[in-house]
């Protein structure tokens, strides 16, 4: 246990989001929460429970506002990060590569599996100076990827 006690001592939210997991593992069909969720009225989720004879089972719940708020503060990092990118690419530090990485929730390993471009050439690919002189076909893999036109590639924002 001394993973769980070092943990406990010097991160406090982890501490607190354990104890709400935990308490959530071991919740009786009864007490499940039913609290406005991230998908409203669209879809409920299915989660585990205690039963009667302290065997796990399903049960239906249409939100945890612990799990909202997770969600929330995860969105916020990720509009956050595409702020920054957008920054930078009207700042000319980074080549509008970064914009879409960012924007589509991608990093260079996943961009580099999908493209089949090395990394270190997608980091170079980052680089304005660089990214100008790519050619159409580099051009073009990337387009397709970030579901975009070339000239949008390009000029993400406009002229």
């Amino acid at each position: 246990m001394l993973c769980g006690s070092l943990l406990n001592d010097y991160y406090p939210f982890h501490q607190f989001l354990l104890a709400c997991l935990n308490k959530h593992l071991q919740m009786k069909k009864e007490e499940i929460p039913q609290d406005d969720g991230a998908l409203g009225r669209i879809a409920r989720e299915v989660t585990y429970v205690v039963g009667e004879d302290g065997k796990y089972e399903t049960a239906q719940s249409s939100g945890w506002d612990v799990k909202t708020e997770a969600l929330n503060v995860a969105w916020d990092e990720v509009e956050r990060k595409i702020e920054a990118a957008r920054q930078k690419v009207l700042n000319g530090t980074a080549s509008p590569l970064l914009y879409f990485m960012e924007k589509k929730i991608m990093d260079l390993s996943i961009l580099s599996s999908y493209t089949g471009f090395w990394k270190w050439t997608i980091k170079r690919h980052l680089k304005p100076s660089v990214f100008k002189k790519l050619p159409e076909e580099k051009l073009k893999k990337y387009a397709e990827l970030f579901e975009v036109s070339i000239e949008e590639l390009k000029l993400p924002f406009g002229a």
